[in-house]
């Protein structure tokens, strides 16, 4: 009877080492490591599916936004104001998920690591059981009959009684170690393919959101075209421009206005100076300038009007950089000028860089020369994605190439 229970261990034993066996549980004798990292692979992987579904579930509803916009078309600076509110609702989205996908990337770096580990583990747990069951079919039961055989007593051989009962223990801790080993490596392999999938999911929801972002400016674009080559409404809405010109000027105005006011109070040697170094070109990613400095034809009032600045078409959420050192004296928003900042360089010398997506400094911060501080976007009354950067010297616009190298 012995023999044949040995012999069915042996069964056992090979069946799990050449794949035929199934799936066994683990008992007490698994190491509590590995029941652990199993516990935290399960959880980890039912994380990863939460995060799917997340991701899935919430996509922008561009049509729902639409519709909820459609009331304030009446009154454009209303209407445009709510819409980029919407944009950079979506913007957020956007920066948020593509956080996600660089913490999922390096994520499925560690998880491959994990799982190359694992299975190195299990390699050595295959080998050291297959040494054994070698040694066990060469041995058989001559093993326990020798040591029993060659005990010196009757309490020597209760002793031997006893180790062979621990090696047959240890034969049984290790089949259920490597079980449970083997269900970890499956969990790894699991995990890793549930963070790829989470990686996948957010790089699509990405493309759905920018195509959303980019269905909502083009929009407001159309909105826009159709209040401004109105017949009848032409006029009013060359008056309606040239009065967001004024507000501009007028709040910009008002700002230097503020500053002026501070130095007085400064010492002379306090006050900032600018050096007279050359400008970094404040959007690094532009693919050309849509307008430039001076008179031009309106691209939608389709009437001569003065441009105050460079406008520099560039990827939306791409990159705007400080053009010089100085300090922060405007990060807001306007209807017309939309997500804008203003940066005081000393000396009567100002930069205003207008209608992004979103704003990384704001008021009283230093920054210096190529520092970035904002994203470009299509806020305020802007119909496309491009930095809107302007220059003043003593309270009037001037040319910004006049500052680059």
């Amino acid at each position: 009877m012995g023999r044949w229970k040995n012999v069915l261990c042996m069964v056992l034993l090979l069946s799990l080492v050449f794949g035929i066996a199934g799936k066994y549980e683990t008992t007490a004798y698994a190491s509590e490591l590995t029941n652990d990292s199993i516990k935290k692979k399960e959880q980890e992987i039912n994380k990863a599916q939460q995060e799917k579904k997340a991701l899935q579930s919430g996509l922008t509803d561009v049509k729902a936004l639409k519709k909820e916009l459609e009331a304030s078309k009446a009154n454009l600076a209303n209407y445009v104001a709510e819409l980029d509110g919407k944009l950079t609702v979506i913007q957020n989205k956007i920066n948020e998920l593509k956080v996600t996908i660089t913490e999922k990337e390096e994520q499925i770096v560690e998880k491959t690591a994990e799982l190359e580990e694992a299975i190195r583990v299990q390699q050595e747990q295959y080998d050291a059981m297959r040494t054994r069951i070698k040694f066990m079919y060469e041995k058989g039961d001559t093993l326990y009959i020798e040591l029993l055989f060659n005990a010196r007593s009757f309490s020597d051989m209760l002793n031997k009684a006893d180790y062979i009962e621990m090696l047959s223990a240890y034969d049984r801790k290790m089949l259920d170690e490597y079980v449970a080993y083997a269900e970890y490596v499956a969990l790894c392999k699991e995990g890793l393919e549930e963070e790829r999938d989470v990686l996948k999911e957010a790089k699509l929801s990405v493309e759905k959101e920018e195509a959303s972002l980019n269905e909502m400016i083009k929009e407001k674009e159309q909105e826009i075209y159709k209040v401004s080559t109105d017949i009848q409404g032409q006029e009013a809405a060359i008056r309606e421009y040239e009065a967001d010109i004024a507000a501009q000027n007028e709040t910009i105005a008002a700002l230097e206005a503020a500053v002026a006011e501070e130095r007085k109070k400064l010492a002379e040697e306090q006050r900032p100076k600018y050096d007279g170094g050359m400008f970094t070109w404040p959007a690094p990613s532009y693919t050309r300038i849509s307008d430039e400095y001076g008179n031009r034809m309106h691209p939608t009032l389709k009437v001569q009007k003065f441009h105050n600045g460079l406008d520099m078409a560039a990827p939306g959420g791409s990159p705007i950089l400080a053009a010089y050192n100085g300090k922060v004296v405007a990060a807001d928003y306007s209807s017309s000028m939309g997500n804008y900042i203003m940066i005081d360089h000393g000396s009567g010398l100002y930069t205003i860089y207008m209608h992004a997506s979103a704003l990384y400094v704001s008021k009283g911060k230093e920054v210096a020369k190529g520092e970035k501080i904002a994203a470009v976007g299509s806020t305020g009354r802007s119909t496309g994605n491009h930095l809107h950067f302007g220059v003043r010297l003593n309270g009037n616009y001037v040319n910004p190439r006049n500052y680059f190298g």
